[in-house]
């Protein structure tokens, strides 16, 4: 199918379309007068257009609004069914499954146990966990895992925690045995995307801190990923007071991961008689137990003063070499420290460099690697759908 010739009518209804299409998706079911306003469009036009979007099957009435003056008016919505997207967020013990709508409404959900499974297929892996979730097509699939695809090969890197997923030409063989098309994202980068659409920052640092560390990188507005899908990585990242790879091998806790990851927290903390299942229970304690005062109470608040240290320490390293906007501090850990931890790690921060970035908690709720991926998918999805019917493709 041609495309429209620039300056031509059909480029500019293609324009409108589209235009009316992101405004009913922000705005929700509105009448053809409403369309128009919000537009900038005259009544013909709108009515012509939303004739045009009902026969594409992208835009249906969605009832009448009555109790204005004169006679009810039509309402219009987007048709939600046209088109859906599978998020998936992939561990070493389970996968996690959203399926959204073209309107961005969570449809489908499910979580796929898959310790002990490490030698199974993992086309076969993703068609049951999106199963479970959604037993009907999607139009794209973005998994979010804790790894990076280098681009010059198609293999899986920074991911020999999860096994299974290293195979040739990962995307390739998902998307073929899935039967659509299939994006792989390392998690934090997608967490970062969420926190982008959320919070606006067009130049920002994202640090995820929990059981591991990783961070995302977002300048001027594009999400930074690196020759080898490796940018970002920075638990590998040498810090003073850490063992380095030499040390310890590259299999072994070293760098940033062994100075503030969820191990080297949760003995830090224990050390001082704070105790948690995990790094995040136990910070979360911590901040408990020096607030409400107590014998332990300066232990507790020395724990957190030296866990903002070592936070510090790597970010110290980032923010001299990125100069970043702003830092967003995101993961089990850090939400459990909260406006606490989030202080003292901005303090330390600012002791140690000359550009002073404010330190912010990410505001995503829920899973934000699910959130992200759901973002991605749908932008790309929307793009794909709106052109291609409206170029009766």
């Amino acid at each position: 199918m041609s495309q429209p010739t620039p300056g031509t009518p059909s480029l500019l209804r293609a324009i409108n379309d589209r235009a009316a299409l992101r405004v009913l998706l922000d705005r929700g079911p509105l009448t053809r007068p409403e369309l128009g306003a919000l537009t900038g469009l005259s009544k013909p036009t709108a009515s012509q257009l939303l004739l045009r979007l009902q026969e594409a099957g992208l835009v249906v009435l969605d009832g009448i609004r009555e109790g204005l003056p004169g006679r009810t008016a039509e309402l219009y919505r987007i048709n939600a069914g046209a088109a859906h997207v599978a998020a998936l967020d992939v561990t070493r013990d389970r996968i996690e499954v959203a399926v959204a709508d073209l309107t961005g409404a969570v449809v489908g959900a499910s979580t796929f146990p898959t310790p002990g499974r490490a030698g199974g297929d993992v086309v076969e892996k993703v068609r049951t966990a999106l199963a479970e979730a959604w037993p009907h097509p999607v139009n794209r699939v973005v998994i979010g895992i804790q790894g990076a695809v280098d681009p010059s090969t198609g293999r899986l890197g920074y991911a020999a925690h999860i096994p299974g997923w290293h195979i040739p030409d990962l995307v390739p063989t998902l998307s073929g045995g899935v039967g659509t098309p299939v994006d792989v994202e390392n998690d934090v980068n997608l967490v970062a995307l969420a926190e982008r659409a959320h919070g606006g920052h067009r130049d920002f640092v994202l640090l995820w801190v929990d059981s591991g560390i990783g961070s995302a990188i977002v300048l001027g507005d594009r999400l930074h990923r690196g020759a080898t899908g490796g940018a970002g990585e920075v638990g590998y990242m040498p810090a003073v007071g850490a063992p380095t790879a030499r040390d310890v091998g590259k299999r072994v806790d070293h760098g940033f991961q062994a100075l503030a990851g969820g191990q080297a927290v949760l003995r830090l903390l224990r050390a001082r008689g704070i105790r948690g299942t995990s790094a995040a229970e136990a910070v979360e304690r911590a901040v408990r137990v020096a607030e409400e005062g107590g014998k332990r109470a300066g232990e507790a608040a020395e724990g957190l003063r030296e866990i903002a240290r070592r936070l510090a320490m790597g970010l110290a390293a980032i923010t001299s070499v990125l100069d970043p906007e702003v830092i967003v501090l995101a993961g089990g850990m850090p939400l459990a420290g909260g406006e606490t931890l989030r202080a003292l790690t901005e303090r330390e921060l600012h002791a140690l460099t000359l550009p002073r970035p404010p330190l912010r908690l990410s505001a995503v709720e829920g899973n934000p690697v699910l959130a992200g991926a759901l973002h991605l998918g749908l932008d790309v999805v929307r793009d794909e759908v709106f052109g291609s019917k409206l170029q009766g493709g």
